[in-house]
């Protein structure tokens, strides 16, 4: 008797390269929502196949039909709908998102150009720091268009920011929405004007000094864990912000989500990628929505596009060193 009564429809495929605590959280939350099947690559023997072997047994408790597997070879990855490039140096006390640059730069483009090899029809969403910088280099290296390269860190600022917000005016997080523009770094751009509860701004809520300390605290919302873990960095809201990203592109859902994306003239800034609001579907960032913003906020998002394209001609000048 043949009990097979799955579909035999190819499923949507997502490749994680990098099999670290974000990479393989990621792993868990795409497949236990069903949002697709996942390859987890990374180059450290035995970690991503026990990984996957882990997450394939949890089935019978979480009641998914998503497949993940494990390898070290990008063949296995052929035909990703999405990958994301999670693969780097984490962050340790002490040190700041560009002290990973020359390490972290010489990886994104090796794994990039090997992984779209495999999948050059693919959707890449960079999560390895320093996120903007490594998001430029991965375009470069991948020879995708603009708009198919996207880096996570609005989706992950703005839900620290909304967390802040719902624990000090102690409502529901669902009521709170939050947008932050910039660069991933301590000079990113929370915009508490076009934050919200319930459609009501925060500068309705709260006092200017109250707003400003939950802005330093998103500002430096990755620093805090950091410091506090000691030996590690942020994982599971980084996995649940790139989730949400992969679940936009897969069921082309156009979310507007806050991300780093590629900006030909918006905001007054070219050839760089920098957190603005984006329309994120099946085709990648099909729009980068222009906010009105006031002068004290514009010159702010000049600042943090300034020390992007500093670190990006710094990270461009160690890669031909190493040529």
């Amino acid at each position: 008797m043949d009990l097979t009564c799955l579909p035999g429809t190819q499923a949507p495929r997502v490749t994680i390269v990098g099999a670290g605590n974000v990479g393989s959280t990621l792993g868990q939350r795409i497949v236990e929502k069903n949002i697709a099947d996942v390859v987890l690559l990374d180059i450290q023997a035995g970690r991503p196949q026990g990984l996957a072997l882990d997450l394939m047994e949890a089935r019978g408790v979480e009641h998914h039909d998503r497949t993940i597997i494990g390898t070290a070879d990008y063949a296995d990855t052929q035909h990703s709908d999405v990958i994301v490039i999670t693969a780097g140096l984490p962050r340790k006390p002490g040190m700041s998102r560009d002290d990973l640059l020359k390490v972290n730069a010489q990886i994104i483009t090796e794994v990039t150009r090997q992984a779209i090899a495999q999948s050059p029809n693919a959707i890449l969403v960079v999560v390895t720091n320093p996120l903007d910088v490594m998001t430029y280099l991965a375009w470069q290296s991948s020879g995708l268009p603009p708009e198919r390269v996207v880096g996570m860190a609005g989706v992950l600022d703005a839900a620290r920011f909304e967390t802040f917000i719902a624990l000090e005016l102690k409502v529901s997080i669902a009521n709170v929405h939050a947008m932050v523009l910039g660069g991933h770094g301590d000079l990113m751009v929370p915009l508490p004007r076009y934050s919200t509860v319930s459609g009501i701004p925060i500068t309705e809520l709260m006092d200017e000094g109250t707003i400003q300390q939950l802005v330093d605290r998103t500002r430096n919302g990755g620093a805090e864990i950091v410091s506090l873990m000691q030996a590690g960095s942020a994982y599971f809201a980084p996995a649940s912000s790139a989730s949400l990203m992969v679940e936009s592109i897969l069921f082309d859902r156009s979310r507007v989500l806050p991300a780093a994306a590629y900006l030909d003239g918006q905001y007054g800034l070219s050839d760089i990628f920098l957190g603005v609001p984006t329309c994120l579907s099946r085709q990648g960032v099909t729009k980068v929505l222009e906010l009105d913003l006031s002068p004290d906020d514009a010159q702010a998002l000049q600042t943090s596009a300034q020390a992007v394209r500093k670190s990006i001609t710094m990270a461009n000048a160690l890669l031909k060193s190493q040529t």
